[in-house]
């Protein structure tokens, strides 16, 4: 079905940050990921590289973001154009949570500083 629900989003919870996945490949995507991505006030995601290019779309709020180098502030109706290879984190410094749309081709792997390597379940 070309439509889908909120009541079809499946949420993770991950670093802080909640994490609500609308297109991937279970939900009938051949290749493309898609999730909301809502991190509260405070939060500090750990930096991670990632392995296909994301483009990160700042609904409401305000972030940090650091992309390969000094970190950017971005707010509401920004847009993050993420390379494949890039090192991303994020920070929320301000008093409310911030909420992003984020897409991806599936099978999107992030790499933590400790080698740690995951397929985000919703963007996987």
């Amino acid at each position: 079905m070309p439509v889908v629900r909120p009541s079809d989003a499946v949420v993770h919870e991950m670093h802080g940050a909640r994490f609500v996945s609308y297109v991937r490949p279970s939900a009938g995507s051949e290749e493309l990921c898609a999730w909301r991505g809502e991190i509260p006030a405070g939060t500090r995601a750990p930096a991670h590289t990632v392995s296909r290019g994301e483009i990160l779309l700042l609904l409401s709020g305000e972030l940090l973001i650091t992309l390969d180098g000094p970190p950017y502030r971005v707010d509401a109706g920004d847009t993050v154009v993420v390379g494949p290879g890039s090192t991303l984190a994020v920070e929320n410094p301000g008093d409310e949570s911030a909420v992003t749309w984020v897409t991806t081709s599936h099978a999107l792997e992030a790499t933590l500083a400790d080698g740690t390597r995951t397929v985000p379940p919703w963007a996987g």
